[in-house]
């Protein structure tokens, strides 16, 4: 009697990372965030993967989303290599390393145009709300 045995594929660095800058959007969505972009910088970067760019309406709700990613990821095992510009809430940035998400006050995304600097790159699809 032959037993075969089914091995299941192991997902590779770059679709962990993607299935993580998904999720990241999700949390996003979860908290009003508006305007999504999920940029590929891999065939410029060794440093990061992708990009997560956002925007909220107020100072406060770009700290409560940003802490709201923060405190959710934090929970799921995974904390940033570096959070910066919290205290403001006018441009938060959460380093996760393959992933960096920027979350930005409107106007403030605006006068940086961070999509502008990276014209080139790719987008993903955000995903739809599910919640």
């Amino acid at each position: 009697m032959i037993i075969s045995s089914i091995k299941k594929k192991k997902p590779n660095n770059k679709d962990l990372a993607k299935q993580f800058v998904l999720h990241c959007a999700e949390l996003a969505l979860d908290k009003k965030a508006f305007n999504l972009v999920i940029l590929d910088v891999r065939p410029w970067q060794g440093l990061m993967d992708y990009l997560l760019i956002c925007s909220a309406q107020s100072s406060v709700q770009a700290q409560s989303l940003s802490d709201y990613i923060y405190e959710t990821l934090k929970k799921e095992g995974r904390t940033p290599i570096g959070m910066e510009g919290r205290e403001q809430g006018r441009w938060v940035l959460l380093d996760y390393g393959e992933v960096v998400i920027h979350v930005f006050y409107e106007y403030i995304r605006e006068f940086y145009d961070l999509e502008g600097l990276w014209q080139d790159a790719s987008r993903l699809r955000v995903p739809k709300h599910k919640r």
